[in-house]
């Protein structure tokens, strides 16, 4: 399902530009806007359910506050993350998307590493991709799963020599690259890694934690043809700009 002639588009926390993140709503709406799929990120409860939300706490995004590892399910469903939506746990995502919908689960908590893989076996392995910036959290998984498609997500320059390894020992399937890399090394360095890693049979999905970044001085375009995936957050404007670089 991963594996495909055109880039792929994974909503960002869903569709987070527009809809509260780490939503159903945001999720159903990223499909709908013509996403792939969708990234999103998980944590176990106290009482050892795996939820949906970014950070460690829900004071951010929701109208209450307290750490999500100290609350249970029904303690955290009674938040309202916006527009009147609940924090989803993982399976309600499943179940909510379409059979064919792309699923990248990343894990925040290592702690829910046993019960995320679980929860991927039931539910189609093929539509999902996990990935984490932990690398504690991808061996664990591996231990529990040795199949699904995984991630390295890198945020540090100090990681990439250490990737040729970690494919070996992950059986790593993509690098996951801010585009920010752009101006932390430069644009040909930037180029330079991305071919690296493509010709020792890794895929690159990139993402940012500030979309504009893509656009900006042209980089998406400058990377055409070295990258598979692209995780964004605001899915409609991300589709068109791909199609006019005959990437979609």
């Amino acid at each position: 399902m991963w594996e495909r002639d055109r880039v792929i588009v994974l909503g960002h926390r869903g569709y987070m530009s527009h809809y509260p993140e780490n939503s159903l709503l945001a999720f159903r709406k990223a499909i709908e806007a013509g996403a792939d799929g969708i990234e999103l990120d998980v944590w176990l409860t106290r009482d050892g359910e795996v939820v949906v939300m970014h950070d460690e706490t829900i004071d951010r995004t929701s109208n209450m506050s307290g750490k999500i590892k100290e609350m249970t399910l029904e303690e955290l469903k009674g938040a309202d993350i916006g527009m009147g939506e609940r924090i989803p746990t993982l399976e309600e995502v499943f179940e909510a998307l379409p059979k064919d919908a792309l699923v990248n689960v990343e894990i925040k908590d290592p702690d829910a590493v046993e019960r995320v893989a679980e929860i991927v076996a039931s539910s189609n392995p093929e539509r999902v991709m996990v990935s984490s910036f932990n690398l504690d959290a991808l061996r664990e998984y591996r231990k529990q799963d040795d199949t699904t498609r995984m991630g390295l997500l890198i945020e540090r320059e100090e990681v990439v020599p250490m990737v040729p390894k970690l494919k070996e020992e992950l059986n790593l399937w993509s690098i996951n690259v801010p585009v920010e890399a752009i101006y932390m090394l430069g644009l040909e360095k930037t180029i330079g890694a991305l071919q690296w890693a493509r010709s020792i049979g890794l895929k690159v999905v990139l993402w940012s934690g500030n979309d504009a970044l893509f656009y900006r001085d042209d980089n998406l375009a400058k990377l055409k043809g070295l990258f598979e995936g692209v995780i964004t957050g605001d899915v409609e404007n991300m589709v068109d700009y791909l199609k006019g670089l005959g990437l979609r």
